[in-house]
C-alpha cells in the first residue's frame, strides 16, 4: 500500500442495470488526500455510480481507473487499493466479529500483527473490543455498521468508498467515524462518500459532485458551488435544493 498517489478517474461513464442507462456520461476524479461528497436524491444515480466503481456493474461506455488501472486490466491491483463500506451492513451470520476481522486480513493479504494492531485500535474507538466472540445476530444495526467500518479501515487502504455512512449510527459513532476519515485523509488516503447529511458533507468534504437524474449538475469546492449558484453564503442544502427545484420547474 506504499503508493499514496491514488487517484480515481471516472471518464464519460454510461451505465446502469439494463440497456436504459441510469448514468448519462459522467466524469469526475477523486484526488489523493481528498474527501469527495457524492450528493443526490434517491434515484439520482449515487448507488449506481458506486456499484460501477467497486465492480458490481460494468460500464456500458467510458472508463473507471484507480491509479491508472481499470478493473478489467488488473482486478487484483484495483481491488487491493479499495475498501468499501456498503449502506446496509453485509455480515456472515455464522462468523464471529473476530472471524470477520480475520477474513478481512486474509482477503487483503495484510500483515497479521500490523492489521490486528490497527483492528484493536478501531475496536476500542467503536466500543466493540469486548465483543470479539459475538455473532451478527447479537448486534444492532448500528453495531453491524461499526463492524463494517472496522473491517474496512483496518486495511489502511488508499481509497475508501462509503455509501450513506451515517445511517443507523448514534451521534458518538458518527463523530468517531468522521475523526477516522480525517485521520485517513491526513495519511494521504482518499474517500468517496455518498450522503444525504448535507451539513456534515459541507463541513468535511473537499469536493462535491451534485448528481441529479444520472447527470452531474455541478461539481467543485464549496466556493465554486456558491459561485455557480450566485450566492456567496449559501449552504450545500440550499444549493442542492435550488438545483433540484430548477429541474422541477423547467
Amino acid at each position: 500500500m506504499g503508493n499514496r498517489q491514488m487517484t480515481l478517474e471516472v471518464k464519460n461513464l454510461v451505465g446502469g442495470y439494463s440497456q436504459i442507462p441510469v448514468l448519462k456520461d459522467i466524469s469526475f476524479a477523486v484526488k489523493p488526500g481528498n474527501v469527495v461528497g457524492l450528493i443526490g436524491l434517491n434515484g439520482a444515480g449515487k448507488s449506481t455510480t458506486i456499484n460501477h466503481i467497486i465492480g458490481l456493474l460494468t460500464p456500458q461506455k467510458g472508463s473507471i481507473k484507480l491509479n491508472g488501472v481499470t478493473l478489467r486490466e488488473d482486478s487484483q491491483a484495483y481491488k487491493s487499493h479499495l475498501a468499501y463500506i456498503p449502506e446496509t451492513p453485509i455480515l456472515y451470520e455464522e462468523l464471529t466479529l473476530k472471524e470477520h476481522i480475520e477474513l478481512s486480513i486474509m482477503a487483503y493479504g495484510l500483515d497479521n500483527d500490523r492489521a490486528w494492531k490497527k483492528a484493536n485500535e478501531l475496536l476500542k474507538i467503536f466500543r466493540l473490543d469486548n465483543k470479539l466472540d459475538w455473532f451478527p445476530a447479537n448486534f444492532s444495526k448500528g453495531m453491524k455498521q461499526k463492524v463494517m467500518i472496522v473491517c474496512a479501515f483496518l486495511t489502511e487502504s488508499d481509497f475508501y468508498v462509503i455509501d450513506e455512512p451515517f445511517l443507523g449510527l448514534d451521534p458518538l459513532a458518527i463523530n468517531d467515524l468522521l475523526e477516522l476519515i480525517v485521520s485517513e485523509k491526513e495519511r494521504g488516503a482518499s474517500v468517496l462518500m455518498s450522503t444525504h447529511v448535507l451539513a456534515t458533507a459541507e463541513k468535511y468534504c473537499d469536493w462535491f459532485i451534485l448528481l441529479n437524474k444520472g447527470e452531474i449538475k455541478t461539481q467543485g469546492t464549496m466556493v465554486e458551488l456558491r459561485q455557480a449558484y450566485n450566492k456567496s453564503d449559501a449552504s450545500l442544502d440550499e444549493i442542492y435544493l435550488g438545483l433540484t427545484k430548477d429541474e422541477v420547474t423547467r
